[in-house]
């Protein structure tokens, strides 16, 4: 069983950063790495930003330029550093990862999830 515990949700003004933290497991995190997702009332959970074991990453459009996702493997912990924040920011901010049966295909979805964090921006 992974726990993904999230930490780092606050309000802030338009313009104002936020760093969210996501402890996992320290395999999950050296060797799959974790996603960040978000969900705003009434909209769908889109994908926010991703990296990979080899640090590799991906954002969406709207946060690209802004959001910055890393992670520190010694500290099993993946991070999501969020600048120049908009009120379309507002969410509830969700940390993933994917393992099945020992490993973390790409091909698989995420199917570890933690409680969220709130993110609002005003």
């Amino acid at each position: 069983q992974v726990q993904l515990v999230e930490s780092g949700g606050g309000s802030v003004q338009a313009g104002g950063s936020l760093k969210l933290s996501c402890a996992g497991s320290a395999y999950i995190t050296e060797q799959c790495g974790m996603g960040w997702f978000r969900q705003a009332p009434g909209k769908e959970r889109e994908k926010v930003a991703t990296i990979a074991g080899d640090s590799g990453t991906s954002y969406a459009d709207s946060v690209k330029g802004r959001f910055t996702i890393s992670k520190d493997n010694a500290e099993a912990t993946q991070y999501l550093q969020m600048n120049s924040l908009k009120p379309e920011d507002t969410a509830m901010y969700y940390c993933a990862a994917r393992l099945y049966g020992g490993s973390c295909p790409t091909f698989r979805g995420y199917n570890y999830w933690g409680q969220g964090t709130q993110v609002t921006v005003s």
